[in-house]
């Protein structure tokens, strides 16, 4: 790192997916969701879209953090969307919507795009990019998409399916990295770190045997 002082890493999303993933990469966010309308915002490539949301996101949250002397605050956007049959597909609308869009992804293959965008406050500084992941869908029945859908799981995700939930079993395989699927890429995340000079072990926390406490490496 470039100086001694403590990282803070806030999360500009309301995903728990997204949150569990830094958890475990030993990173323990703040979380403060960026209330970004994604309806409004339009684009005609899916990794041009998911990166301006990620921006807004990570901006939005950005003006409601103030620098502190002691500290030096990072904030991380992200946004994912599916490409699939030259169509961008974020959250379905409906019940009715995620069942349409099962019907026509299962069996067949679309491309997973999360945007990434993280804003070093005290330095000024940012740096993005897209992670893109190919996911290939289970040939489900229709019985199986009728269930899935009741879980309501399928719409509250983009692209309708999750593979680290119930839609796990109905993703036959993925070619990239996992994190990109959930909505947030650790190798990237890395990179882009790198970009602002840090490191990603200047975010880890010391976890003691059984989880029972947690404190800040260094």
């Amino acid at each position: 790192m470039s100086d001694s002082m403590p990282l803070r890493l806030v999360l500009a999303s309301a995903s728990p997916a997204r949150r569990k993933t830094l958890q475990a990469a030993g990173i323990e966010p703040d979380v403060l969701v960026s209330g970004v309308d994604e309806s409004l915002v339009v684009a005609e490539r899916a990794e041009e879209l998911c990166l301006d949301l990620a921006r807004l996101k990570a901006q939005a949250v950005l003006t409601r953090l103030r620098p502190v002397d002691d500290q030096r605050t990072l904030v991380i956007g992200c946004d994912s969307v599916l490409a699939f049959d030259g169509e961008i597909l974020g959250k379905p609308a409906d019940a009715a919507d995620a069942t349409r869009r099962w019907k026509r992804m299962r069996g067949r293959s679309g491309v997973l795009h999360s945007g990434h965008c993280l804003i070093d406050i005290v330095a000024g500084r940012r740096a993005e990019a897209v992670a893109s992941t190919t996911v290939h869908f289970a040939d489900v029945s229709d019985d199986e998409i009728a269930t899935y859908v009741a879980t309501g799981e399928p719409l509250a995700v983009a692209g309708a399916f999750t593979i680290d939930g119930l839609g796990g079993p109905f993703v036959e395989r993925i070619e990239g990295d996992p994190g990109t699927v959930v909505g947030l890429s650790l190798p990237l995340l890395r990179r882009l770190l790198a970009e602002l000079d840090l490191g990603i072990t200047d975010l880890w926390t010391k976890v003691a045997p059984g989880n029972q406490s947690v404190e800040p490496l260094g």
